[in-house]
């Protein structure tokens, strides 16, 4: 298999693309920035009679895309094509694609850049059998202009890729009402179930002249869910059913607290027409979502449901995806709470440290810090990152991180020693598979200056900036990584710290950034430490988070130490 068709294979893989696609209900593929297509669906086998696997990694326009009579096309001949390369959404009416047995299948299509969870450019393609024109079947009266089945699946495609690409619960509920308002209804609420069992009504949004107005004085708790009410609401937030509802439902006698609220919204809104649609998560009913039109032409009719609960169980989706990362996120923000250490005290140095967790992840990963005092008077520093960025990274820093205290307390020995220790013991009795680490000791010596030995393995050198705002990068005392199994002699490496000088331990997230080298990142840092060399030790680490801006792809660990301006005598270490 050509390099080409490895990526084209790897991508395909990735969980959630094919149920995405299948969720689209017709004929449905996604393209690389190429035109190779990465998935299909069972609507493309069912329309094209191709099998999903034979498409993967074929052009799809060489392999689709033909005249009326079937015949091959230029680029500059196919619609879809220049659409494709313009990089915009795009729709046609007028195009054909070959099926299987040779014949060709009319179709109206749309191609839309989608979000599909990594960094590569991508393009889904929806089509389905040309519609007949002329129909003269009669709508309700009353009813509204229905969307055409290509604008609806337009629709529910932007749903799925605006929704499942952030894990935010407030941004999927800004998205959701940015996708429907004003292009189904005037109105947007949503009631989400907390996870105490108590219902919020935490959005009700207004399209008003072109823009979309929150109506905070309508929104708040809500009362408990009846059990057995027949209201809709009630029943949508039981999980139960999708309700058409009019005022006039909610005029007569309340049976709940719920009803009552509803009356409430109906009479500040003046909804006349509303949809009332259940948010149902994998394990549990998330809450309710209803559209109102009150200005809107036309009412919402039994031929709407189907396309709003399709929106709704896109939105559920993407909310159960945000709230299992949460509470991933909570149990992480706990770990690392109990992980992460506070400085010991040390007559004449001071310490510092911040860690910055990365957002995307599970906001604690492998990168970690320590600092305690040692029995023989001296200060142990150590800084690292384990590979990975989740709770299992975490674990695996907590073994890591205990070790080396472990061992540097009990053995009188140079950091070299103690990173040769662990490498010897990461593989047969930790879940660690590699990692890196800076592991340091801070000693005074007789004549009251302070020493810095260190040995380094695989991670960034530290940084010592003096006073005067002059820097130097501690390259000594270098060797492998963590965990690659190659038995080595460790080095180290020692420097006598000036006065008033400031000592940076930190992790490659503070240094590392998309279309920035690792050299770019780390005269980056030095131009800003040595900058800010003057400043006091609090206001110095804070500041240069600030100004090095880390781009937040990364956890971010930062240890700084200062030594006291003056160097007085004092007793030899023990």
């Amino acid at each position: 298999m050509t390099g080409a068709h490895d990526e084209t294979a790897r991508r395909t893989r990735r969980p959630g693309i094919t149920e995405a696609l299948e969720a689209l209900g017709t004929g449905a593929y996604l393209v690389d920035e190429q035109g190779r297509i990465l998935a299909a669906n069972s609507g493309v086998e069912r329309l094209l009679g191709r099998r999903a696997e034979d498409l993967v990694g074929e052009d799809a326009h060489e392999l689709l895309h033909r005249g009326a009579q079937g015949q091959p096309l230029h680029v500059s001949q196919c619609a879809m094509r220049q659409a494709f390369h313009a990089g915009q959404p795009a729709q046609g009416d007028d195009d054909y694609f070959s099926r299987a047995d040779g014949s060709v299948l009319p179709v109206s299509w749309l191609i839309v850049p989608y979000s599909s969870g990594d960094r590569s450019p991508t393009t889904l393609v929806i089509f389905h059998p040309r519609e007949r024109t002329g129909s003269t079947e009669p709508r309700p009266e009353g009813a509204a202009e229905p969307l055409s089945a290509l604008e609806r699946l337009a629709l529910l495609a932007e749903t799925t890729s605006r929704l499942t690409s952030t894990l935010n619960v407030d941004e999927i509920l800004r998205r959701l009402v940015d996708l429907v308002l004003p292009r189904l209804a005037d109105w947007a609420v949503v009631d989400l179930i907390t996870e105490h069992d108590e219902v919020w009504r935490t959005a009700v949004v207004q399209s008003e002249e072109g823009r979309l107005v929150a109506h905070e004085e309508l929104q708040g708790p809500m009362p408990p869910v009846p059990e057995h009410s027949p209201m809709p609401l009630s029943r949508a937030l039981r999980g139960v059913a999708s309700a058409l509802v009019d005022p006039d439902v909610y005029h007569s006698p309340p049976d709940s607290g719920i009803a009552v609220e509803q009356r409430r919204l109906f009479d500040a809104t003046g909804i006349r027409s509303a949809v009332v649609v259940p948010l149902r998560g994998t394990r549990e009913v998330l809450g309710a979502f209803t559209l109102g039109r009150a200005d809107k032409p036309g009412n919402f009719t039994t031929a709407d449901l189907p396309l709003i609960e399709d929106i709704a169980r896109r939105a559920s989706l993407a909310l159960d995806n945000a709230r299992l990362y949460q509470r991933q996120r909570a149990v992480a923000e706990t770990m690392q709470n109990h992980l992460l250490p506070q400085m010991p005290r040390v007559p004449g140095l001071q310490l510092a440290v911040r860690y910055l967790p990365a957002p995307d992840a599970s906001q604690v990963g492998g990168d970690w810090y320590d600092a305690f005092s040692l029995s023989d008077g001296a200060t142990a520093l150590a800084i690292g990152d384990v590979v990975g960025h989740d709770l299992e990274a975490t674990a695996g820093m907590a073994q890591l991180r205990n070790m080396l205290r472990a061992y540097a307390w009990s053995q009188q020995t140079p950091p070299s020693r103690i990173v040769e220790r662990l490498d010897e013991a990461i593989m047969p009795i930790t879940d660690v598979s590699m990692a890196t680490l800076v592991c340091a000791r801070v000693s005074r010596t007789s004549d009251g200056t302070w020493q810095l030995t260190w040995s380094n393995a695989g991670h960034p050198p530290p940084l010592l900036v003096t006073r005067d705002g002059l820097t130097e990068y501690l390259t000594d005392g270098h060797s492998l990584l963590l965990g690659t199994g190659v038995s080595v002699r460790r080095p180290d490496a020692t420097v006598q710290l000036p006065p008033g000088c400031t000592l940076l331990l930190y992790t490659d997230g503070l240094i590392e950034a998309p279309g920035r080298t690792i050299d770019d990142g780390l005269d980056r840092l030095r131009h800003h430490a040595a900058a800010l060399a003057h400043r006091p030790l609090p206001s110095f680490t804070d500041q240069l988070l600030r100004r090095v801006q880390p781009p937040g792809l990364d956890d971010v660990a930062l240890l700084t130490l200062r030594t006291p301006k003056e160097s007085r005598p004092g007793n030899a270490p023990r």
